[in-house]
C-alpha cells in the first residue's frame, strides 16, 4: 500500500520434557502433549495449567481450586511503578491502594510524607498545575547533554586515563543515538507520507461530495467512475485504510508522535524537566509532581500491567499503588529511586518496574533504593527487556549489580517472557535472555487485560507482561504466607517453576537457525508456576 506506514503487531510441536522440584508434589508433565496453540483462550491462557489443559500457564486457577479454598489471607500492596493508571476504570478503581493517613483533595501534606494528597499514589511526570510530562529524553540523550560539551573542550590526542574510559563509553552512547535518530528518522518519514497521502486523497474526495461528510458505501460509489482528479489506486488505499479505522485523529495522532520523537527524546537542545521543574541531580528535591492518575489513553501501559496483576489475586488480595515514572522516553533515574523509596515508604510489599533501558546515568541512586527496598523486606520485579538479545553480552537497567558483577541485593528479580506455543517459540522472539540477569521466565504473550476508558485489550507486552505476572504471584504468596521474607519468595518463584528443555530460537547474526534449551535461558530455567510456589511456600512456612 503506497505512503502507508506499517504497525508490527506481535499477534504448533516439539514436545518438552519438563522438571519440578524433587522435594514436593508439584506438577509434572504428561508424557504426550498434544498441540494447543490454536485452540487457547487468549483471555486466560497464562492461568491455566500444562497438565490438566496442556497449557503452559502458570495453574493459576488449579492453585485457587485446590489450595487457596477457604484460607486466610492478608491485604498486599503492589506498587506499579509505570505510565499513569486509569484509576476510573470498573476493574480497577475497587483494587487501588487507597492513602487512609491523607484527607483527599484538601491541598495539605496530612501524614507528612512530602507529597500532598498522595490518595493513590504519586505522579513524578507532573507539577503542582496538573501538567503532566508526556515525551521525555532517552537516556543516551542525556548523557550525551552532558558528556558532548565536555569533550568539545577536550584535546582527545591527549586523554587521560579516566577520561579515556569516559570517552569509550560516551563513543558508545553516541552510535547508540545516532542508530535511534536514524530508525526514528525513517518512521517519522513514513508518518510525514502517511499524513500527506491520507489527507490530500481524502480532500480530494471530499470535493467530489460538496465537502459534505462520506462513508464507505460513497467511496464504493466512486470505482472505477471516470474522475481526473481521483486515482483509483489511491481510492482503494483510502478505503482500506479506513477498514482498518484509520481517521483523522489517528493520522494526526501518528504524524505528532514521530514529530516529538525527534524534537523531544532525540533533540540535546529539550529540556525534559521543564515540567517538573525539578533539580533532576539532586535526590533530595523532592518538591515535584502530583496526585493525578489517568491524563492519556495513549500511555496505556501502566493500566495494561496493573489489570494484569489484579487480575491475578482472583480474591482481591492485592491492592495497586500507582507510581507514575513512564513517558515516552527513559524513565529518569531521580524519578525510579524516589518511587522505589515511596512505596517502600507506604507499604507496598511488592513493587512492579515492567520497564527497561539500556543506558543509567544515576546507577547508584537506584542501586541504593533498591538496597532500601530489601533492608525494609519489599520484592522488586523487574523485566529482562524486549530486544531479543543475550543478556550476558548486553546489560540493561535497571539491575540490582555493580558494574564487577557484584549483585548488591537478594530481593530482585528480573523476569523474561514465554509464548503459549510449545515449539521453537516458546521463548517469545523479542524477549531478552541469558543466565546471569534473568532469574525466571513468565508468560507475556496475548495477555487479556485492562486498558484505558473501560477498554481491554490482548496485551503482548513481551517482558512487561510476564514481569506484572510474576509481580502478581508474588503478591499471593505474600498475602497467604506473610511470615515468608522477600528474598525466600524470590527463591520460591525461581525454585518452584517448570522446566521446559525444549529447544526454542536464539538467532544469531552468525547463525540465524540457533536454538537453545529453553533451560538455559535463565538463570532458574523455569517458568513461574502459582500452584507449585504456592506449595512450596506452604512447606517452607511450616518448617520455619
Amino acid at each position: 500500500m503506497k505512503y502507508i506506514l506499517c504497525i508490527l503487531v506481535f499477534i504448533t510441536l516439539c514436545l518438552p520434557s519438563c522438571k519440578t522440584h524433587n522435594s514436593y508434589q508439584t506438577i509434572k508433565t504428561p508424557n504426550s502433549i498434544r498441540q494447543r496453540s490454536a485452540q487457547i483462550d487468549s483471555k486466560n491462557w497464562h492461568l491455566q495449567d500444562i497438565e490438566l489443559d496442556t497449557v503452559p500457564g502458570i495453574s493459576l486457577q488449579r492453585a485457587y481450586d485446590s489450595l487457596l479454598v477457604n484460607k486466610k489471607r492478608k491485604e498486599v500492596i503492589v506498587a506499579v511503578i509505570d505510565s499513569e493508571i486509569d484509576t476510573d476504570h470498573n476493574d480497577l478503581k475497587s483494587r487501588l491502594w487507597l492513602n487512609k493517613d491523607e484527607i483527599p483533595n484538601n491541598g495539605l501534606d496530612d501524614d507528612n510524607n512530602g507529597y500532598i494528597d498522595d490518595i493513590h499514589g504519586w505522579n513524578f511526570l507532573g507539577n503542582k498545575q496538573g501538567e503532566n510530562n508526556k515525551y521525555v529524553n532517552f537516556e543516551s540523550t542525556r548523557i550525551l547533554k552532558r558528556l558532548t560539551p565536555y569533550f568539545e573542550l577536550k584535546n582527545l590526542n591527549n586523554l587521560s586515563s579516566e577520561d579515556s574510559i569516559k570517552y569509550t563509553y560516551y563513543q558508545k552512547v553516541l552510535k547508540r543515538q545516532e542508530s535511534l535518530i536514524d530508525e526514528y528518522t525513517k518512521d517519522k518519514v513514513n508518518s510525514d507520507n502517511l499524513y500527506n497521502f491520507y489527507f490530500d486523497i481524502k480532500n480530494k474526495v471530499s470535493a467530489v461530495f460538496d465537502n459534505k461528510a462520506f462513508n464507505r458505501k460513497d467511496l464504493d460509489s466512486l470505482k472505477q467512475v471516470e474522475n481526473k482528479n481521483i486515482d483509483q489506486d489511491d481510492l482503494l488505499d483510502l478505503i482500506e485504510l479506513l477498514d482498518y479505522n484509520v481517521n483523522d485523529d489517528t493520522v494526526i495522532r501518528q504524524k505528532t508522535h514521530f514529530d516529538n520523537i525527534i524534537s523531544r527524546l532525540l533533540s540535546l537542545n529539550y529540556n525534559d524537566r521543564k515540567i517538573q521543574n525539578d533539580n533532576e541531580n539532586d535526590i533530595t528535591d523532592i518538591d515535584y509532581g502530583n496526585n493525578m492518575g489517568y491524563t492519556d489513553d495513549v500511555l496505556d501501559h501502566g493500566t495494561n500491567m496493573s489489570g494484569i496483576i489484579a487480575g491475578i489475586a482472583l480474591n482481591k488480595e492485592v491492592k495497586i499503588m500507582s507510581l507514575a515514572t513512564s513517558a515516552y522516553g527513559d524513565e529518569n533515574d531521580k524519578d525510579i529511586a524516589l518511587s522505589i523509596r515511596y512505596a517502600v515508604d507506604n507499604g507496598a510489599k511488592v513493587i512492579n518496574m515492567s520497564f527497561w533501558k539500556e543506558f543509567s546515568i544515576y546507577e547508584d541512586w537506584v542501586l541504593n533504593a533498591i538496597k532500601y527496598a530489601e533492608r525494609n523486606d519489599v520484592l522488586i520485579i523487574s523485566i529482562a527487556g524486549n530486544d531479543g538479545l543475550n543478556l550476558n553480552q548486553n546489560l540493561k537497567y535497571p539491575n540490582d549489580k555493580l558494574t564487577d558483577g557484584t549483585e548488591v541485593s537478594d530481593n530482585f528479580i528480573l523476569a523474561g517472557a514465554s509464548n503459549h506455543t510449545l515449539n521453537k517459540e516458546f521463548m517469545l522472539a523479542y524477549s531478552n535472555y541469558g543466565t546471569i540477569d534473568v532469574d525466571l521466565f513468565a508468560p507475556g504473550n496475548k495477555i487479556y487485560t485492562t486498558s484505558p476508558n473501560n477498554k481491554y485489550k490482548d496485551n503482548s507486552g513481551g517482558t512487561s507482561s510476564a514481569g506484572a505476572i510474576t509481580s502478581g504471584v508474588a503478591a499471593l504468596i505474600r498475602s497467604y504466607y506473610p511470615g515468608l521474607t522477600a528474598s525466600q519468595v524470590k527463591r520460591i518463584l525461581m525454585d518452584s517453576g517448570i522446566e521446559y528443555t525444549l529447544e526454542v530460537s536464539t538467532p544469531t547474526e552468525e547463525n540465524p537457525e540457533k536454538t537453545t534449551p529453553f533451560n538455559q535461558l535463565s538463570k532458574s530455567g523455569k517458568v513461574v508456576n502459582a500452584y507449585n510456589a504456592l506449595i512450596m511456600a506452604e512447606r517452607i512456612s511450616r518448617a520455619k
